[in-house]
């Protein structure tokens, strides 16, 4: 299989997660690189992210708000404006419907996004039905918000991006190279300060200590993961994606 890598810098990037902290395991190195060279990168997130959390006792009203701060502040670390769109399907319950399809058909609508990246439908053995449904939400908002005679009612012109780019693909044939953009990765990643314990395996519940065995840990397994990724273009650190251009 071709790979390629690197595509032009996109005027506007949106990118579309299921929860909090989705992009940026996603795609949050490609992001901070088109950032950095002029791109306007935008966050579209689904759910509340309300169940994101090992401790039963926690208030799910306080931890939406929390993780919303925290989305904002990952936005900023990458290079954006911390100007997130949040959808607010309950957590572990989003599904592919139409009134979910028309949402983000409507914000590819307002937003005009050359390139949009989100999650593989497609993934093999994949267990969250939140991550599963928010990738066909991403293909099927497009179809809606590409072709004129869908959702009129939202008196929108038409918008058909040029590139889409699924990150967690089982069969990746695109790779970013993103050499010089992984701290900013790893920046955006600590601002989810909510999901050290449950998704980083990070136990420490405020600021990040570098030297922690575990978070040390947790960058190592990313590491491997970027050089991996790399690693299918002959590169030394990338971030893949499968790529449609056919929209």
């Amino acid at each position: 299989m071709e790979v390629r890598t690197n595509l032009e810098t996109p005027a506007v990037a949106l990118a579309v997660g299921a929860h909090p902290d989705d992009i940026e395991f996603g795609c949050g190195a490609t992001l901070a690189k088109w950032a950095a060279s002029g791109c306007e990168i935008r966050h579209l997130v689904l759910t509340d992210g309300s169940k994101g959390t090992w401790d039963p006792s926690t208030d799910p009203a306080d931890l939406v708000a929390r993780r919303r701060g925290e989305q904002r502040a990952a936005s900023r670390a990458l290079g954006g404006d911390g100007d997130v769109v949040f959808l607010g399907w309950p957590d572990g319950e989003l599904e592919a419907g139409l009134r979910q399809r028309a949402g983000i058909a409507a914000w590819i609508r307002r937003i005009r996004p050359d390139v949009v990246l989100g999650h593989d439908p497609w993934k093999r053995y994949r267990l969250h039905p939140d991550h599963r449904n928010a990738g066909f939400l991403v293909t099927d908002g497009i179809v809606a918000a590409r072709d004129p005679l869908f959702l009129p009612e939202l008196g929108m012109e038409p918008h058909r991006p040029s590139a889409l780019f699924l990150f967690e693909a089982d069969e990746p044939d695109h790779v970013e190279d993103v050499s010089g953009f992984v701290e900013h990765k790893f920046r955006a990643l600590f601002e989810h300060r909510s999901q050290l314990r449950s998704t980083m395996g990070i136990s420490t519940a405020s600021a990040v200590d570098e030297d922690d065995p575990e978070v040390v840990e947790f960058r190592r397994r990313v590491n491997e993961r970027l050089a991996a990724h790399g690693a299918l273009a002959g590169l030394e650190t990338g971030e893949a994606f499968a790529r449609i251009d056919r929209l």
